[in-house]
């Protein structure tokens, strides 16, 4: 599509979109008198909109027709607060209006999703799942990640801080040095992101203390997207096992990020999960060999 025909089709949405929203609210919902002729239509009139966003009737007007006018992300904000439009909603008028989304937040009635969570790492099994926030730490784990990963409450629970820490992970994990490279890239583009987040740089202050080894990497200046990646790991038991990780985001959730392993056709390594998974496996595995 041409880019005079992608910018009239984005135009053609963003009108079609803010007439839809606001014929949802109604005058008494934005804090209108109600009553009399001039609540033949439903929802709220355009020059109401513009009063209640602190913006001209004719500016809101012409944003409502999709012309090319100039909006700053402050207005938006304000139309997006009169109209009551969800985060989601909200992302999709910047879009329309050809600015950068914000970025996202947990809407409020999306906070508690900890049981269909749980629910979807533990179907995984017999394979490893945990899931980690935007600052590495993990939520909850399911009982392949603590028999194959060594996921366990006696460590810091921060993935990133664990992978250059835990000594029981390191033991097992034979594409160490390999994947550290990767994992410290995908910390760095995290952080990149949000420059300004204190969270991030509590963890990177804990993590730079704990190992000189992540700070060597940390000067190499990789960026890398969170994605999949490969995992050589030689379990005391049952001996290699080669899985694939695969980060995956919760839209209605963007704080957390789904960590799914995939047995990989080598090493018999599908099997050797079931098998772990099993009561005879789990019996085998309470006095592990040390490695």
């Amino acid at each position: 599509m041409a880019q005079d025909a992608v910018k009239s089709h984005r135009r053609r949405e963003l009108r079609e979109f803010l007439m839809s929203k606001r014929a949802r609210v109604g005058p008494e919902e934005a804090g209108l008198p109600v009553g009399g002729a001039r609540r033949r239509t439903p929802g709220l009139r355009r020059e109401e909109v513009a009063v209640l966003a602190g913006v001209g009737a004719s500016w809101y007007q012409w944003l409502e027709q999709g012309r090319d006018i100039s909006v700053s992300p402050q207005v938006l904000d304000s139309v997006a607060r009169v109209l009551r439009l969800s985060n989601a909603e909200r992302r999709h008028l910047y879009l329309l209006a050809g600015l950068n989304p914000p970025a996202v937040e947990v809407a409020p009635d999306k906070r508690e999703m900890c049981d269909g969570l749980r629910r979807l790492i533990d179907t995984w099994m017999p394979y490893p799942a945990h899931i980690m926030d935007r600052y590495y730490n993990c939520v909850m784990y399911n009982d392949a990640a603590a028999l194959v990963l060594g996921m366990r409450p006696g460590i810091t629970q921060n993935c990133l801080v664990d992978f250059f820490t835990d000594p029981l992970y390191r033991s097992r994990a034979r594409s160490w040095e390999r994947n550290a490279r990767t994992v410290v890239a995908q910390f760095r583009a995290a952080c990149a992101a949000r420059p300004d987040d204190e969270g991030y740089r509590a963890v990177l202050a804990e993590v730079s203390e704990a190992s000189p080894e992540f700070l060597e990497l940390w000067a190499e200046q990789a960026i890398e997207d969170a994605g999949q990646v490969r995992k050589e790991l030689e379990h005391p038991v049952v001996g290699l096992l080669v899985v694939e990780s695969t980060a995956l985001k919760v839209p209605a959730r963007p704080d957390l990020s789904i960590v799914l392993h995939t047995p990989l056709d080598e090493a018999n390594t599908a099997a050797k999960l079931e098998w772990l998974a099993s009561p005879e496996g789990r019996r085998g595995t309470m006095y592990p060999v040390a490695g």
